[in-house]
This record gives C-alpha cells, sequence and structure tokens, in this order.
C-alpha cells in the first residue's frame, strides 16, 4: 500500500498537476493540504474518474484538506474532537488495506503556521498542537494502525532545514515547535522518513522566491508519521521533488510512504 502527502496550495490551480501526477502515481491514498475551496467546489467527478473516493472538508479561500483513496472511507471525523476551531485542518477516516488485510486510520492536517514566535498565531498554534496531541492519544488507543501525515509547518531538527543557524528560533524551528513534534513522537508515532537512509538536504518545501528551489533552500515539514505497529510495515517513504519542476508548481511536493503486509 502506497499512501502519499501532498500541499497543493489551492486544488483549483492545480487538479490537472494531481491528476497528471496520480497517473504515473497511483497511489492507494493521497492526503492533500491547502485546497482553498468549499465543499461544493470539490472536484469529485474528476477525481472519481481517476478512481478516487473522496472525504473532504474544504474552505472558501484558506486552508482545507481530503483524503483521495481507492476504497470508500470510513469513520470520518472532521477538526480536532475537543477543540474548537473555525479551521477547516484536519481530517480523519479510516481505510481498508488490499486484499483485505486490515485497515488503517489516515489523520490528514495542516498544522497551523504561527507567522512568526510572540504573535498571537504563534499562541494559536501552541495550542492547536496540544489539543491534536490529546486527541491523538485516544485516536491510537482505538486504532492502533495509524498514519499521520501532511503539513505539518515545523522542522523536526536541523537536517530539515537549509540554514538552521541563520533560522534558529524563527518560525517552523522554534524549541517550542520542536517540542511538540517530540511530544507527537511520544504518544507512538515514528518519523516514517527517518527510518531510512535520506540524501542530505531533503526538502519538501521551497519558497517562491529567490530561486529557492534551484539553490535548494528549502525546508523539509511535510511529514507522515507512523504508529508503532505500523512501523515494522514500513518498506520506503521518499519525497518526490518532480512537480516542483511544473509551470506554476506548488511551493510543496508530495511525500510517499510505503507499507507492506501488516
Amino acid at each position: 500500500m502506497k499512501i502519499a502527502t501532498w500541499n497543493v496550495n489551492s486544488l483549483s490551480v492545480r487538479l490537472a498537476q494531481v491528476l497528471d501526477w496520480l497517473a504515473a502515481n497511483p497511489v492507494d491514498v493521497l492526503c492533500l493540504q491547502e485546497l482553498k475551496l468549499s465543499d461544493d467546489k470539490f472536484p469529485l467527478d474528476a477525481l472519481r474518474a481517476a478512481g478516487y473516493h473522496s472525504a473532504v472538508f474544504g474552505q472558501k479561500t484558506y486552508n482545507g484538506v481530503a483524503i483521495l483513496s481507492r476504497t470508500p472511507a470510513r469513520g470520518v471525523v472532521k477538526n480536532i474532537d475537543g477543540f474548537a476551531d473555525e479551521q477547516s485542518r484536519v481530517i480523519a477516516a479510516t481505510l481498508d488495506l488490499p486484499a483485505g488485510e486490515g485497515e488503517v486510520r489516515v489523520v490528514n492536517g495542516y498544522f497551523v503556521n504561527g507567522q512568526s514566535p510572540g504573535s498571537e498565531k504563534f499562541a494559536y498554534k501552541m495550542k492547536w498542537l496540544e489539543g491534536l496531541q490529546n486527541w491523538l492519544r485516544d485516536e491510537l488507543q482505538a486504532h492502533p494502525n495509524l498514519v499521520l501525515m501532511g503539513d505539518f509547518n515545523i522542522t523536526a531538527d536541523d537536517r530539515d532545514s537549509y540554514d538552521p543557524v541563520g533560522l534558529k528560533e524563527s518560525i517552523h524551528h522554534t524549541t517550542e515547535e520542536r517540542q511538540h513534534f517530540q511530544a507527537l513522537l511520544a504518544l507512538g508515532l515514528s518519523d516514517a522518513f527517518r527510518l531510512f537512509e535520506q540524501p542530505e538536504k531533503s526538502y519538501s518545501w521551497w519558497d517562491y522566491r529567490e530561486m529557492a528551489f534551484r539553490r535548494n533552500r528549502g525546508l523539509r515539514i511535510d511529514h507522515i508519521l507512523v504508529s508503532d505497529a505500523l512501523k515494522p510495515c514500513v518498506r520506503g517513504c521518499v519525497i518526490d521533488k518532480l512537480p516542483r519542476k511544473n509551470e506554476r508548481p506548488s511551493d510543496h511536493v508530495p511525500v510517499v510512504l510505503e507499507l507492506g503486509a501488516l
């Protein structure tokens, strides 16, 4: 089973790119973030024609998340239970593994950006992350085979930044954000990308400005975390940089997880 995450930075702008990528990379599940469209504008028919069911939690102009899957989603939950939030940031669903091999709980999140340390948006990010951890603790009890994925807007450590010294304690690099990332791992999750030897300077996001992609001045802020029960099944985790070379690309690229049999 292959599961991918991709912040598309507007699905209406990049639907053709998503369909092209799925045709070339027929994953079983694709989690999208930053849809930037409401549910009634979601391209259900186009994705159904490509072979995917859609669980959608959209929002006009901002945010929005979706889970595309070969099999229908069950037990869909939108946003964090117990944390009041007007933003469409989280969608979770249970999906059947191929050939009746069990099921996996997929949690797709567009984490709060936070703007800058000390700001109101940063304080919101800290509260949101705490709410996420509290909810996930219960989710893991109910669904041992769980994957948490999406745009975390956090670099896990200095390897995930093109300039860890110059950007130290700036947004995505603060001690507080990284402590929350570690708290997620402490729930019984592992960073699937770091389960394998990876090329140095591996990133999933590059600014549109200053030729950042060409110069590889990027950040790894799109993550896939797997539960302890799924960890032995992980066969690989890679970043697909190719879509960043598209005309009018997203500033993020897909991250793909491969799971073997449970």
